[in-house]
């Protein structure tokens, strides 16, 4: 039986990693993802977990070691936040371009500055584009689970990937929730050994990542692209078997209360759950209101949306990133891209809320719906609004 115990979402997430078998841990400590290393470090140094514990002088090289540690087929892990994100962000192409299945935790926090330690989505908003699997976690529970298959879909032979799991700085990473812990036998049926297929060896030298003159550089990323499409299914299959498994259902986009929703919230990370408690407060004023859920971001769902959002008239995007100088936030953009060839498709409007650690209450999502309904009914100057701004 999984016991249940009260973790916080950093905690939930090294437990995990723990139950992963995990081969390699290499990491720089930077707030508010240091909970994660330094559980991982106690969990090392007490021989809870036989792994490789590998203190580094900063993100750049915390990448750079995971990168060596898993061409060579050691199961890696690492976690970061923010600036660390960003100090790292060049070797961050270089895990995608090389498959390497890293699983890599980001406790996502504002980007400077001026400097905050709070969270928002600037951070991830900026590597979104660096090619690893990437997914957005909700609250604890779903914090330990996907670290389990994160390890499980970016190490399939049909994958071959880097995933990256988002979890809300503070909100997430620092709050004590209820978490059942996965047992072992049950992980240890869920997540096989990992057998990395081309690992390096003294004894077969080989060279990674060389030189890519024009004549082949275009066809190595088209190759890389066509894989990472393809990852779409190993990542289906991954959530279907750990249902089977666990019990838990997870998909790529989260509806609630959607079927008759005239309007629709869409939101990412633990800010959800708050937007469940607007949605249950206007249907019982009887509007029309539904929340949709990103949880899958890269490689984008769009097929999952485009169904979503099929019968309802305005969709009402939350982002907690400004795009600065572009249309609005970078989710709004991107789901305005994603349903621009869709005969029939709601108003989107989007709207920015959250930055830096600031609070977004109930009461605040319930504006956003009631603002977004007058904007798609009556137009708007701006490309976006901001939401709890002070003036």
């Amino acid at each position: 039986m999984a016991k249940k115990i009260g973790l916080e979402g950093s905690l939930a997430i090294s437990e995990a990693v723990k139950l992963s078998n995990t081969d390699v841990v290499a990491a720089y400590p930077i707030t508010p993802q240091t909970h994660i290393v330094e559980s991982l470090a106690e969990m090392v140094a007490n021989g809870e977990l036989d792994a490789e514990y590998v203190p580094v002088e900063s993100e750049h090289s915390a990448m750079s070691v995971c990168l060596g540690s898993s061409a060579t087929g050691a199961r890696t892990f690492t976690a970061t936040a923010s600036q660390g994100l960003e100090l790292m962000h060049e070797v961050l192409y270089v895990a995608s371009s090389m498959r390497l299945p890293i699983v890599m935790a980001v406790a996502n926090r504002a980007l400077s500055a001026p400097l905050s330690v709070w969270g928002d989505h600037s951070d991830v908003m900026a590597v979104r584009d660096v090619g690893w699997i990437q997914v957005f976690a909700e609250n604890a529970q779903e914090a330990h689970d996907l670290v389990l298959w994160a390890f499980r879909v970016g190490e399939d032979p049909d994958a071959l990937l880097p995933v990256m799991l988002n979890i809300d700085g503070f909100n997430l990473s620092h709050v004590t929730e209820p978490v059942l812990l996965n047992e072992q036998a049950d992980v240890d049926k869920f997540l096989p050994v990992n057998r990395y297929p081309l690992p390096l060896h003294p004894d077969k030298p080989v060279t990674m990542g060389a030189f890519g003159p024009p004549f082949i550089y275009t066809e190595a990323k088209k190759a890389q692209e066509v894989a990472f499409s393809k990852s779409k299914d190993v990542i289906m299959k991954g959530w279907d078997e750990f249902e089977q498994v666990f019990g838990r259902k997870y998909s790529p986009i989260e509806t609630y209360k959607t079927d008759d929703a005239e309007t629709l919230l869409l939101t990412m990370g633990s800010l959800s759950e708050t937007a469940s408690l607007a949605v249950d407060n206007m249907r019982d004023q009887g509007k029309k209101v539904g929340l949709l859920r990103i949880r899958l971001w890269r490689p984008f769902p769009f097929t999952e949306l485009r169904k979503a959002v099929a019968n309802t008239k305005v969709l009402v995007v939350l982002d907690r990133c400004l795009s600065i100088g572009g249309p609005g936030g970078p989710v709004a953009s991107e789901i305005r891209s994603a349903l621009y060839d869709q005969e029939k498709r709601p108003k989107v409007v989007s709207l920015i809320g959250g930055l830096g650690g600031r609070d977004v209450t109930p009461t605040d999502f319930e504006y956003m719906v009631n603002r977004g309904v007058e904007i798609a009914e009556k137009g708007s100057d701006a490309e976006y609004e901001m939401i709890g701004v002070r003036e």
